[in-house]
Formats: structure tokens, C-alpha cells, sequence
């Protein structure tokens, strides 16, 4: 089927009590993989580029692959722009085709913030496409852009709310603890900001730095309104050790394609796990029902 708008994915699943994964992609197979995961499933899934990610293979690229794999799929599959903060970039991600885009202006000062979102949110509206955004910085490091510790601050709900009145979201993502990247330590996410920004927003929340949290950790975040939650280091690192461990265990095997074979099953592996332990599975029709 057609890509769908990511905001009424997340509306149903913040309304059924679950989450939707969100995987950033590195290539066709990885976005083949991951729809492939989804419809084994019967469940819903976000496929987000990175920028770095358009700016090596190009917009049309992408979304060309990506229509012709949802294209083929009984499964709601949303096309998504992770962290735009280009805006040109998230404008022609609007024309090309993605269904969805992050416009991630948290660095700046609330009303700048709110003035870039506000245009990124205009574009968006006329073309039927989702928005993503953010308060707060995340700490970690995402598509090269590195937020030290000390750089970091968590989202104040009072900023949230206003924010998200001005604003037709469809998710909004809030600096609660968590962060890109392997946590070198135990993450200290503050549940309770998690709950008093959903209460005070209503707009399903994103959750970055889904790597490496515990399911005790990411069902309580769930269960207090998070309805996105989006991995990529453990995709990159799946992606590099299944093609490294089958070239260790096969050496002589110099066939690209049963390397790649072996990569595509580990990442389809991954997916289907992350998308059962978020609560995706058979809530595809559920969905459709509201995007159709």
C-alpha cells in the first residue's frame, strides 16, 4: 500500500496503550528488512532517514525504494525524516514524498524554535505529511551532531505544553533521560517528566535513545504515553558483526549475496524483536482502519 502519515500511526497506538518502532535504515535491504519484519508481524512500522543518510544516496533514491517496497506491502509503512534540521532538506523531503519529517530546532531558544516548527508544520499540512519535534536536548551523539552532557537539558512540561498548543504535531520528542548511542552507565530517565509532559501535551511522545534501554525501562516509558521509539546504534552494529561474523565463519564463501542474505535475515531478526517488544505486533488493521 501507498506510505501513510506517521500522525494517525501514532494516534492509534498512544490511544491502544503501545508503541511503534522507528528504524533508521543505511541501505535498501535495511528498509526491505525492516518491512519485511513489519508484515510477518502484521504490524505498523516507521522507516527514518537520517540526513546523513539522504545526503549520500540522494532524496529520490530513497523514496523510490521505499514506494516500491511499501508499495507491495498489506502493512502501514511511514516514510520519516529523522532530526531535519536543514530546512530545505525537510522541504523537499515534503515534495519528494516522505510522509512524515522531523524538523529538530531544540537548540534554539523556545520562540525560535517555535517559529521554525511553526513554517515546517505550515509545509507539512498542505501535503498531507506528519511533523515531528523537539524541546530539550537530547544528549548522545545522532547523525554526526554531538550533544555533550554537559550540553544537555532535560524539556520543561510548562515550554512543552505551549509548545505543543501552537503547534498540529505528530509526535513530539522531550529530553527525558535517555540518550543516542550505548548508555555507558544506567540511564537515569525521569518517568515522571515523561508523564507530566503527556498530560500536559496529549501529542504522542517520541522516544530517542532507544538502544540499550531495559524492557522494565521501555514498558513503563509505554505505559506513561511514549508511542515512537526509535533505534538505530543497534541496527549499525547488527549491520557491520552479521557481515563480519559470516565472512569469519565462511571464509572461503566469496559470494556477495549469500553474505548479504545473512546480513538482511540478522537486521529482519532485530526488527520483528523490537517491534513484539514494543506491542506492535497484529495492530496492522487497527491502523489501517484509521489511515484509510
Amino acid at each position: 500500500m501507498p506510505l501513510v502519515n506517521m500522525k494517525p500511526v501514532l494516534a492509534e497506538a498512544k490511544a491502544q496503550g503501545y508503541a511503534v518502532a522507528a528504524f533508521n535504515p543505511v541501505d535498501y535491504a535495511s528498509m526491505k528488512a525492516m518491512v519485511a519484519a513489519a508484515e510477518e508481524l502484521n504490524a505498523p512500522v516507521i522507516v527514518q532517514t537520517s540526513a546523513k543518510t539522504i545526503k549520500y544516496y540522494g532524496h529520490r533514491a530513497l523514496v523510490e525504494w521505499m514506494r516500491e517496497i511499501a508499495g507491495e506491502s498489506p502493512v502501514p509503512v511511514v516514510l520519516h525524516l529523522d532530526h531535519g534540521k536543514d530546512l530545505d532538506m525537510i522541504k523537499k523531503c515534503i515534495e519528494m514524498g516522505w510522509t512524515s519529517v522531523m524538523i529538530d530546532a531544540s537548540e534554539h531558544p523556545f520562540e525560535k524554535n517555535l517559529e521554525l516548527t511553526s513554517k515546517v508544520v505550515e509545509w507539512a499540512s498542505a501535503a498531507g505529511v506528519g511533523v515531528e519535534a523537539e524541546i530539550g536536548q537530547i544528549m548522545g551523539v545522532e547523525d554526526d551532531m554531538v550533544v555533550d552532557e554537559k550540553d544537555s537539558h532535560y524539556t520543561d512540561p510548562e515550554e512543552a505544553e505551549r509548545f505543543c498548543r501552537q503547534l498540529d504535531l505528530a509526535a513530539f520528542a522531550a529530553a527525558v533521560g535517555t540518550a543516542h548511542g550505548y548508555y555507558k552507565g544506567e540511564p537515569d530517565v525521569r518517568f515522571e517528566l515523561i508523564e507530566e509532559i503527556n498530560k500536559r501535551t496529549g501529542v504522542p511522545m517520541a522516544l530517542h535513545g532507544g538502544t540499550g534501554l531495559s524492557d522494565e525501562v521501555i514498558q513503563r516509558c509505554i505505559k506513561l504515553g511514549c508511542a515512537k521509539i526509535n533505534i538505530s546504534t543497534n541496527l549499525k552494529h547488527v549491520f557491520i558483526d552479521s557481515f563480519v561474523e559470516y565472512h569469519k565463519n565462511n571464509p572461503k564463501d566469496y559470494e556477495p549475496l549469500r553474505v548479504l542474505g545473512a546480513q538482511f535475515e540478522a537486521l529482519k531478526a532485530l526488527f520483528k524483536e523490537k517491534i513484539a517488544q514494543f506491542g506492535g505486533t497484529n495492530r496492522a488493521g487497527e491502523v489501517l482502519a484509521k489511515v484509510a
